[in-house]
């Protein structure tokens, strides 16, 4: 009988056409709320370190920073500027850099200088508030020796040189 049946061709009508309400159901609070159980916070603010000796040459400074939470980091956004008296100078433009390491050595720095630095942390979520702001100094010029003043006899010798720094040195040191 089933052999049967199966060769008949069976053509299904139905009496009524189903009535279907279309319904738009807002699902924006779910969807919220799926979202903020999958969301990475936005990070805390990094802790940039103080200067630390010999990290400096005339032309470039290594600025090194920490971040004390288990945060998830993309990358670093490290500012700097360099400090100046003057309101309204043209050297006083921000400059930024990402940076993927919790450190980087700025090229390219005028000698003798002092520069703002701070950073912030980013991921997807945002950007972490600024670090506290940390001043570097860039090592002064060799000084120029002028040659035609130095005086010399058996026990004693006359140098004479000059700063080509714009700011104050602090001390030489004279070497034999």
């Amino acid at each position: 009988r089933l052999e049967e049946f199966l060769k008949k061709e069976v053509h299904l009508e139905l009496s009524t056409l189903p009535d279907f309400e279309e319904r738009v159901i807002d699902f924006s609070e779910v969807e919220q709320l799926m979202n903020s159980i999958n969301t990475i916070p936005a990070p805390c603010a990094p802790v940039i370190n103080p200067q630390a000796p010999n990290t400096a040459t005339g032309t470039s400074l290594r600025v090194c920073w920490g971040l004390f939470s288990d945060d998830t980091i993309e990358c670093y956004q490290l500012c700097y500027k360099p400090v100046s008296t003057e309101r309204h100078s043209d050297e006083q433009a921000e400059h930024t850099l990402k940076v993927k390491e919790t450190y980087c050595t700025i090229t390219n720095l005028l000698p003798n200088t002092q520069y703002e630095f701070w950073v912030s942390a980013l991921n997807v979520s945002g950007i972490s508030p600024p670090s506290e702001r940390a001043v570097y100094v860039t090592a002064p010029s060799p000084p120029t020796i002028k040659t035609k003043k130095i005086r010399s006899c058996e026990n004693a010798a006359l140098v004479c040189w000059e700063s080509r720094d714009i700011n104050p040195v602090d001390s030489y040191t004279v070497e034999l």
